[in-house]
């Protein structure tokens, strides 16, 4: 069992999330500076059961979320040490290991949109790759902010699309999104690997002013100065402040969290293997217990 220190906590794991960045990490092609060895899992649910000193506002045996330090020990493990000001009360509506499937990729979505995106009721944005697990959080978080959803799917996911809010929803295998995109958007949001020419022809879409936000951090972002077209590439930040706010609006059922799969701690490695084979659906949380 760690030991919390000054401005810490400890939990007692009730599940983390595997993340992309996970793989990436164990794989050493994502340019994380881990301590080694390294526990992954920075998205993580549990009960705190340790204090270290200074921490005020939280008490053993809350139920928090958290989303940790990515280059830290993460929650893949039976207990894990969170600084204090990473960790929030928990959703109450869903079980609470189900929570860990929260954190980064709700902050994504959020960043994404309205930090980078600078999306404001009214406006339109165009999800590229909405089918993910960040795309249609991204999709509940901008219909609730009160903008006009235009996302692209594969016929697999075109119904989860459509259940999360979309406006509009294109089948990006059969149909030219350029041609089906008939009003220029405001913000154009992609969050799935994509040829980079056919990322910077999409470019046309956005309006003068707009800006291009993307996930996709291992490929350059495109814009257009000549339009004042402003391109984003989104690193997700930990808030605090925020991840309260996304926990309310599960408690509030406006905001769905997704678990794909559940899977025991003893079969993390299998998952791995299988996220090194290719990428994996949905999102899957790792029981601690």
């Amino acid at each position: 069992q760690p030991t919390p220190g000054a401005g810490q906590v400890r939990l007692r794991v009730a599940a983390s999330a595997f993340n992309a960045a996970d793989n990436g990490m164990r794989g050493g092609f994502l340019p994380i500076p881990v301590q080694l060895p390294h526990v992954p899992g920075y998205d993580v649910s549990g009960i705190v059961d340790a204090l270290g000193d200074g921490v005020e506002g939280i008490a053993i045996g809350d139920a928090v979320v958290a989303f940790l330090p990515m280059e830290l020990d993460g929650g893949a493990a039976e207990y894990v040490i969170a600084p204090a000001d990473a960790v929030v009360a928990a959703p109450t509506s869903i079980p609470l290991a189900d929570a860990a499937a929260l954190p980064s990729v709700a902050l994504t979505a959020w960043q994404a949109l309205f930090d980078d995106g600078r999306l404001e009721a009214g406006q339109r944005v165009l999800v590229m790759g909405a089918g993910g697990v960040v795309g249609k959080y991204a999709i509940q978080l901008a219909v609730r902010a009160g903008v006009h959803v235009i996302a692209t799917a594969s016929p697999r996911s075109i119904e989860a699309v459509r259940a999360a809010g979309a406006h509009e929803v294109i089948d990006h295998t059969t149909t030219d999104v350029r041609a089906a995109v008939t009003e220029p958007v405001d913000v154009l949001l992609n969050l799935a690997p994509i040829d980079p020419k056919d990322f910077a022809a999409l470019v046309d879409v956005v309006r003068d002013g707009g800006a291009v936000v993307s996930t996709t951090a291992f490929m350059a972002t495109p814009d257009d100065e000549s339009r004042g077209v402003r391109a984003a590439t989104v690193f997700v930040l930990r808030n605090r402040e925020r991840l309260a706010e996304l926990v309310s609006l599960v408690d509030a059922g406006a905001l769905t969290v997704e678990v794909t799969r559940r899977i025991p701690l003893t079969e993390l490695p299998s998952l791995h293997a299988e996220a090194a084979a290719g990428r994996i659906s949905g999102k899957v949380v790792v029981l601690a217990g």
